[in-house]
C-alpha cells in the first residue's frame, strides 16, 4: 500500500533494475487537482470546438517532435522494442488527426422536427460531462490513455489522468507533455499512485470516469462510482477467438495468427487468445504454426533497430496468472509442443494442442505469449464454441470466401468482426473499436470515441404558447376526442383516419356534452385534419432537408 511518502520506482521489466523513481500524489493531490479542474472547466467548455481543436493541434505537433524520446521511455519502463513504442505514438497521432478534422462537425448542434409543437425551434446540442477521469492500463500505457484523453478534451471535458503504477516514467511524461503546450495545460492533472490513489480519484467525484484494464479492475470502479452515481466507460479484457475454415490460406493464417498472438508478448487486450480449426485443415495448421512460432524471437535492446519480435511480460504479476494457465492446461490434458518456459520476465511463446473449455487457458484472459489450438468438426461448432465466452471484443475469421467469412462473422459474439488478419484493425482511425459482455461498453476510434464524452442537450426556444398552436388546445381540459382525432390522422392507418370523420363524431340527434355539441365536434375534427396535415408537410419538408 502507498502512502503519502510513498515513490514509484522505474523498473525496466527486461532486466529487472531500478533506474529513478517518482514521488507519489496523495489525496490531498487528488482534491486539489480535482479542484483545479472544476475551476478550469468551464473557460475550455466555452470554447467553441475550433479553438479547442486547434490547441490539440499544437499538441500533436510536440508528439510529433518527441517521437523519439516517448518511445525510449516505452522501451524502457514496459520493456517494447522502440519500434513498439513509436506504434503507440503513431496511432495516437493518426486518431487525434481524425479528431482534429471531425470534431467540429461533430459537435455542432442539429435541428430536431417541430412534431406536433409548431412555433418554437428545437435543438440537440451535445455539451461535455465536465471534469472526466481516464484511468490507464499498464500494458498499452500511452495510446489507450491519451486516446480518450484527447477526445474527451475535444468535446470540452477538463481531465484527471491516473497512469498505471506499474508504469510510473509514462505518469511522469503525460505530465511534461501537456506542460509542454500551454493552449491545454490548465485543463489537464495528473496525478500518480497505486489503487489508493485510483480510490480517491473515484471517490472525488469526478462527472465521468474512462477506465482501461481488467474485468476485475472495471467492477471495482463501476462499485466505487455507484456511490455517487458517477457514470463508467470500460474498455476490458478479452479472449480473443480465431477461426481457421477449410478453405483458408492456412499458411497466412498460421502466420497471422501467431503474430496476433504473441506480439507484444501477448499483453494486449485484442490478442488472438484461442483457436477453433476445423479437422480437414488442423493437422495442416498446426504444422504451419510450429514453424512460424519457431522463428519468433524474443528479448531486449534499447537500440531504435532490434532483432526481437517482442520482449518481457511487462507487469510481474502477469507472469504468476501465465504460469497457472499452462499448468492448469498440462494437467487437464493440453501438450505444448512449443515454448511455455520462462526465464525472468521472458515467456518463450507456446503453442498448446488438445485443450478443451474446461481449461483456464480457453476460457479466462490469459494475457502472455500463449497460442492454444481446439480441433473443431466445422464452421457450425466453431463459431458455437467461439461464442461461449464471457468475453466480446475482437474475432478473426479466416476463409478465402469473403462471403462466408462475413457471414460467420455476424453470427460472433464480438465487438469487431475481421477477416484474414489479427489486430491490424485497430489502426484504422475511423473504425469503432470496443467489446461486448465482459469486455466494455465504451468506444475508441470514429464519432463514438468523442461523442461518448458529451451529453446530450435539449433546446425548445421561441415566444409564449399560441391560441391555435395544437400543443396549447390539447392542454385544455375536455379535449379527449380532439387529441384522439389527432393521434389517428397523425399515426393512424387509412382506416383509422377514416374514423375521425364517420364513428368518432356523434351522430345526429345524439345528445352533446357539455363542452361541445356536433357541430363544434365536426369543426374541430376539420381543424385537426388541417393541422395534421400542415405537420405532414412540416415533417416532409424537415426530411428533405
Amino acid at each position: 500500500m502507498l502512502t503519502n511518502n510513498a515513490t514509484l520506482p522505474f523498473i525496466n521489466p527486461a532486466t529487472g533494475l531500478q533506474y529513478g523513481e517518482m514521488k507519489a500524489s496523495t489525496e490531498q493531490d487528488v482534491a486539489q487537482a480535482m479542484s483545479d479542474l472544476r475551476h478550469a472547466r468551464p473557460l475550455w467548455a466555452n470554447k467553441m470546438p475550433q479553438e479547442r481543436t486547434a490547441a490539440l493541434r499544437k499538441f500533436r505537433e510536440h508528439l510529433i517532435d518527441k517521437a523519439d524520446d516517448i518511445s525510449a521511455v516505452l522501451n524502457k519502463n514496459c520493456g517494447k522494442t522502440r519500434q513498439d513504442g513509436l506504434v503507440e505514438v503513431f496511432i495516437t497521432v493518426d486518431n487525434l488527426s481524425n479528431m482534429i478534422k471531425h470534431a467540429p462537425r461533430w459537435l455542432k448542434r442539429t435541428r430536431v422536427p417541430r412534431g406536433l409543437y409548431f412555433f418554437k425551434r428545437y435543438y440537440a446540442e451535445p455539451i461535455p460531462f465536465g471534469v472526466v477521469a481516464v484511468i490507464g492500463p499498464w500494458n498499452y500505457p500511452l495510446v489507450q490513455v491519451l486516446t480518450p484523453v484527447l477526445a474527451a478534451l475535444a468535446a470540452g471535458n477538463t481531465i484527471i489522468i491516473k497512469p498505471s503504477e506499474a508504469a510510473p516514467a509514462v505518469g511522469l511524461l503525460f505530465a511534461e507533455l501537456f506542460a509542454a503546450v500551454p493552449e491545454l495545460a490548465p485543463y489537464v492533472r495528473v496525478v500518480h499512485g497505486g489503487p489508493e490513489i485510483g480510490k480517491a480519484v473515484v471517490s472525488a467525484p469526478p462527472d465521468l470516469i474512462f477506465v482501461t484494464g481488467s474485468e476485475g479492475t472495471g467492477k471495482a470502479i463501476h462499485r466505487a462510482a455507484a456511490e455517487n452515481l458517477t457514470p463508467v466507460i470500460t474498455e476490458l479484457g478479452g479472449k480473443d477467438a480465431m477461426l481457421v475454415l477449410e478453405d483458408a490460406d492456412i499458411r497466412a493464417a498460421a502466420k497471422w495468427g501467431v503474430w496476433g498472438a504473441y506480439y507484444h508478448s501477448g499483453q494486449v487486450c485484442m490478442s488472438v487468445e484461442r483457436v477453433y480449426v476445423v479437422e480437414a485443415v488442423y493437422d495442416e495448421f498446426v504444422a504451419a504454426v510450429k514453424e512460424e512460432a519457431a522463428q519468433f524471437k524474443i528479448g531486449y535492446t534499447p537500440d531504435i533497430d532490434s532483432p526481437y519480435n517482442c520482449g518481457p511480460i511487462s507487469f510481474p504479476r502477469q507472469l504468476d496468472i501465465i504460469a497457472d494457465h499452462l499448468a492448469d492446461a498440462q494437467a487437464k490434458g493440453a501438450d505444448v509442443i512449443v515454448g511455455g518456459e520462462t526465464e525472468g520476465m521472458f515467456v518463450n511463446p507456446a503453442v498448446l494442442v488438445n485443450v478443451n473449455h474446461d481449461m483456464k487457458i480457453m476460457r479466462e484472459e490469459t494475457f502472455g505469449p500463449t497460442l492454444p489450438i481446439m480441433k473443431v468438426k466445422d464452421e457450425a461448432e466453431a463459431i458455437r464454441l467461439a461464442n461461449d465466452s464471457d468475453y466480446g471484443l475482437c474475432a478473426y475469421v479466416w476463409s478465402q470466401d469473403l462471403q462466408r467469412a462475413e457471414r460467420v462473422g455476424r453470427q460472433l459474439e464480438a465487438g469487431t468482426i475481421v477477416t484474414n488478419d489479427a489486430m491490424a484493425h485497430y489502426a484504422v482511425s475511423q473504425l469503432p473499436f470496443g467489446g461486448i459482455k465482459k469486455s466494455g461498453n465504451g468506444r475508441i476510434h470514429g464519432r463514438d470515441e468523442i461523442m461518448q464524452f458529451t451529453q446530450l442537450k435539449g433546446y425548445a426556444i421561441g415566444p409564449a404558447p399560441m391560441p391555435m398552436d395544437v400543443a396549447t388546445v390539447l392542454r385544455q381540459p375536455n379535449r379527449y376526442k380532439e387529441m384522439k382525432a389527432l393521434m389517428k390522422l397523425v399515426f393512424g392507418n387509412w382506416r383509422q383516419k377514416a374514423e375521425v370523420f364517420t364513428t368518432d363524431l356523434p351522430a345526429d340527434g345524439e345528445a352533446a356534452s357539455p363542452t361541445t355539441n356536433t357541430a363544434s365536434t365536426a369543426v374541430a375534427a376539420a381543424g385537426v385534419a388541417l393541422v395534421a396535415t400542415g405537420i405532414v408537410l412540416s415533417l416532409i419538408g424537415r426530411s428533405k432537408k
